[in-house]
């Protein structure tokens, strides 16, 4: 149910804006308090978290209109963030004033677990935008460092890195705002375009409160404005993201730089894959996707790597390896992504990784993936002898 404000008011809208590209983020902020009337923009400061408080602030175009604190949860300035976020979000809404509120997540912040929370809260969310400064996207994707060293933890056990909260930051967006720079060039523009195919980007303008980013739409808003109020779908953005049934990017290659789309039906020797490891993370500036393991064959894994770190989990088993009676359990989209994909034999099983980088080695890559999948000798043993061979995976998965 959503709150409403008095007769006539708008039903509050929520925008959530993120991304660890700080001046971007902000740019884009600013972008929008200027071109929608009656927009606030509330953050919480996650930097004060080590004192015990996180800052709230609610602002407009002329600046701040008011301050608090919220309180740690559980030494969690994340889980603070969460708790004090919706009941201030109904405070707006229930004042009935503000037409747009743009939640602008503190750096290292992620949008799919605020997106949720508030439409868990009865809210609307319209948009999710994250800020991006081309020059500075290889220069992310390649830090491999945690976000503690650089005091962008969220929380005492945070052990993310810049490189992996980036890219989920950038890839669950449905709107990528690009505020640009001399210094970004073609290559930088096509390594967004080709690590986030479906996203809508919209150019942030610099300039005066009063310019738009590009011709209005019908409705009079600026480009940046209307994608904003475009709509959110938090089930949909989710699924997309997820190792079973993601979005993953089509094969591409242009302005130096490349996707590579590797799609095979027979498992890797979990031995040969381990002792590659490296190589295939470090081989692109991006990798994603799912994977099966000979050892492991009803076990569908999750391979997600950036800034030459890989992390790799179990995400449940393969449809295939369900009893049919288990099927009604499972989200409708994920058996469509399934039922397009199946194999007489395998079902669902499959290799589906995805890499994508400047300057990327495809040939090379690809040989090194083929050279880790089972032999015709090995493959034909079957399913019993192939749960006899090394488990090298078993430190990584925790088995």
């Amino acid at each position: 149910m959503h709150e409403h404000g008095p007769s006539g008011a708008h039903e509050l809208s929520v925008t959530i804006v993120g991304g660890l590209h700080a001046d971007a983020r902000k740019a884009t902020v600013a972008r929008l308090l200027a071109d929608v009337p009656g927009s606030v923009v509330l953050h919480h400061d996650l930097a004060t978290a080590v004192a015990g408080t996180v800052v709230r602030t609610v602002s407009d175009a002329t600046g701040i209109l008011s301050a608090g604190e919220a309180p740690l949860v559980n030494d969690c300035a994340c889980c603070a963030l969460r708790e004090d976020l919706v009941p201030e979000l109904r405070r707006l809404a229930g004042a009935g004033l503000t037409r747009l509120a743009i939640v602008e997540l503190w750096d290292s912040v992620e949008p799919k677990a605020m997106a949720e929370v508030v439409t868990a809260g009865g809210l609307t969310v319209t948009g999710v935008i994250t800020a991006v400064a081309p020059a500075l996207l290889l220069p992310y994707l390649g830090n491999g460092d945690d976000l503690a060293e650089g005091g962008l933890a969220a929380a005492a056990t945070d052990q993310r890195t810049v490189a992996d909260t980036f890219a989920r930051q950038l890839e669950y967006a449905t709107v990528l705002a690009l505020v640009d720079s001399p210094e970004a060039d073609d290559e930088d523009r096509e390594l967004l375009a080709q690590l986030h195919p479906t996203a809508r980007q919209v150019p942030v303008s610099g300039g005066h409160p009063g310019d738009l980013a590009g011709p209005p739409d019908a409705s009079g808003l600026s480009p940046l404005a209307s994608a904003a109020l475009a709509g959110f779908d938090v089930e949909s953005a989710a699924a997309a993201q997820h190792p079973a049934c993601a979005l993953l990017p089509a094969e591409a290659d242009a302005h130096g730089v490349s996707t590579l789309v590797w799609h095979r039906r027979r498992p890797f020797h979990p031995e040969r894959l381990y002792e590659a490891l490296e190589d295939l993370t470090c081989a692109a500036a991006r990798s994603r996707g799912r994977f099966w393991l000979a050892d492991h064959p009803d076990t569908l894994l999750h391979w997600d790597a950036a800034g030459g770190a890989l992390c790799v989990e179990s995400v449940g088993p393969w449809l295939a390896s369900l009893p049919d009676a288990a099927w009604d359990m499972v989200e409708p989209v994920r058996r469509a992504a399934a039922a397009l994909d199946w194999h007489p034999e395998h079902g669902d099983c499959c290799q589906h990784l995805v890499f994508t980088s400047p300057g990327l080695d495809r040939d090379g890559l690809e040989q090194l993936l083929e050279s880790c999948l089972l032999t015709d000798a090995e493959y034909a043993g079957g399913r019993t002898a192939w749960k006899r061979l090394p488990p090298a995976f078993d430190t990584l998965l925790e088995v």
